[in-house]
């Protein structure tokens, strides 16, 4: 995952976590050893935490985190929420993040579970606009192939006004036992308000992507799509023919199609694209990008035109690299080009060898 911790901010407002029962049991069993060491009597009782009153004080400027910890004594997600509505002015409340609430630990819910209980109580957060389902970092699950998802359009039907939505994990995740089988999916018919989309995944299912740009999503102002992946059955240009061709999201400047198993394809399928003349930002970071794709990049006025261009990750050679950034610069374009990934060179008369084969970022 390219991303090791958690957001310090999100939709604009700085994060702030709401405690679990286990992680308040955590704090006093520490603040216990702490007195001890100091020769003093174990505290019955955490004292007043002043960050937690103040952002308890105004919790619209905060956008709250939601975490539960996958061992211990802890409570599950619906006994969490409920606390968390009852101590908390959640009327308030613009921002929302889920974290890691389903892990398959002995407390916690399903990840459908966890879904479910927030649209039962979608009426207790009448002012949301934005909604992180998943934000599950590399210290608490490694990749994200190891994140369950689910069905995500409850959610959007239960918060017709949220304006951000990003959803983390797997397309499709399996548990033994009793657990089964957890599949991401996407089935929203329209919704009026939502302007920024976000999935972040290791494969990206073309069904998915497909489901995505049927969608009528009036207000849709940027769209960012993690496709993968190295085994070659990730989105392709002909999955994405609806975006491209323009006649999906008429709102939609900022577009970013990362994490791509062939960006060079990508990047000769928008050259010529109508939808690449309406764009400002693009980014086609974390994928393939080699010197054939940079190339069309440079031959392609439309990429020229374009306010911002992130390639960061990518198998350009060093020239290529100093070129892009040269040209770019002068037209004006904010671009990035760092995290070069070098390539195997064999200079060998006797042996033949087959190439390399180049990976996205994120490929498990």
């Amino acid at each position: 995952m390219p991303n090791r911790n958690h957001l310090p901010e999100f939709a604009g407002l700085r994060t702030f976590d709401f405690p679990s029962r286990e992680e308040l049991g955590t704090r006093l069993a520490r603040a216990g050893y702490e007195a001890e060491e100091r020769g003093l009597p174990k505290p019955d009782a955490l004292p007043p935490d002043e960050a937690f009153m103040a952002a308890k004080a105004e919790p619209g400027a905060f956008a709250w985190r939601l975490r539960l910890m996958p061992f211990g004594d802890e409570e599950d997600f619906r006994t969490y929420l409920g606390r968390f509505i009852a101590e908390i002015d959640t009327a308030a409340v613009t921002a929302l993040i889920i974290g890691n609430c389903w892990d398959p630990g002995p407390a916690n819910d399903h990840v459908d579970a966890v879904r479910d209980a927030l649209t039962e109580h979608a009426g207790a957060f009448p002012a949301l606009r934005a909604l992180f389902f998943g934000e599950v970092t590399r210290e608490e699950a490694d990749r994200y192939s190891w994140i369950a998802q689910a069905d995500v359009s409850p959610l959007l039907a239960a918060f017709p006004r949220v304006r951000e939505f990003v959803v983390r994990g797997a397309d499709e995740m399996t548990f033994g036992g009793s657990w089964g089988t957890f599949t991401l999916a996407w089935n929203v018919p329209r919704h009026e308000e939502l302007r920024r989309l976000t999935f972040q995944t290791h494969r990206l299912d073309p069904v998915v992507v497909r489901g995505v740009l049927s969608s009528d999503l009036p207000a849709l102002e940027h769209l960012e799509l993690f496709l993968g992946s190295a085994d070659g059955d990730g989105a392709s240009p002909e999955d994405l023919a609806p975006l491209l061709a323009g006649a999906a999201f008429p709102s939609l400047t900022s577009l970013g199609l990362r994490n791509g198993q062939d960006t060079d394809a990508l990047v000769a399928a928008m050259a010529d694209a109508p939808v690449t003349g309406r764009l400002s930002v693009l980014d086609l970071s974390l994928g393939t990008l080699t010197d054939k794709g940079a190339q069309i990049l440079l031959d392609t006025p439309a990429f020229l035109d374009l306010d911002r261009l992130d390639l960061h990750h990518h198998h350009m050679s060093e020239e290529m690299t100093e070129q892009i950034r040269s040209r770019f610069t002068e037209a004006g374009v904010a671009i990035d080009v760092g995290g070069r990934q070098e390539l195997e060179e064999y200079e060998d008369d006797e042996y033949e060898y087959e190439e390399e084969p180049i990976y996205p970022a994120i490929v498990d």
